[in-house]
């Protein structure tokens, strides 16, 4: 096994260059996953957008025949406030459940561990018991699983 027979300078090197590639992949990698994520973000908000924009005027033209049928048995500026009285109710309903989800958050998943933290760790774990103890443990290496 290498870490039985190797110097303390080669283990520190190991560790050295062990950490600096796991730092190069993890800013590769979250650079892609934000590219990627970014992508999908701005086409699905185009999309609600659109959506958005389509949903009101349906609901601004139901509003108006409401308005108009409740306008036939009684004076038009009182069924406006009808509708306006139910509108508010809606929103207010709405406003409180996103309220409330809105406080269950959490925050950020917890970052994936991959095969290069690993071995950097592992290295870096021989490496301080070589300093320690003034060998390495006989420890194998963990398996990539990547």
């Amino acid at each position: 096994m290498k870490a039985d027979n190797a110097s303390l300078g080669e283990l520190l090197g190991d560790v050295t260059r062990d950490l600096s590639t796991l730092m190069r992949q993890e800013v590769e990698l979250a650079k892609a996953e934000a590219k990627q994520s970014a992508t999908r973000a701005g086409k699905g908000a185009g999309m609600l957008a659109g959506a958005g924009v389509g949903g009101h005027f349906v609901l601004l033209f139901l509003s108006l025949a409401l308005m108009w049928a409740l306008g036939a048995i009684m004076p038009l500026g009182w069924s406006a406030l009808i509708v306006a009285v139910i509108w508010g109710i809606i929103a207010a309903v709405l406003a409180s459940i996103g309220r409330k989800e809105l406080k269950q958050i959490k925050g950020l998943p917890h970052i994936r561990k991959s095969y290069a933290a690993a071995l950097f760790f592992h290295r870096l774990r021989n490496f301080v018991h070589a300093v320690t103890y003034g060998a390495a443990p006989a420890r194998s290496m963990p398996a990539d699983n990547g």
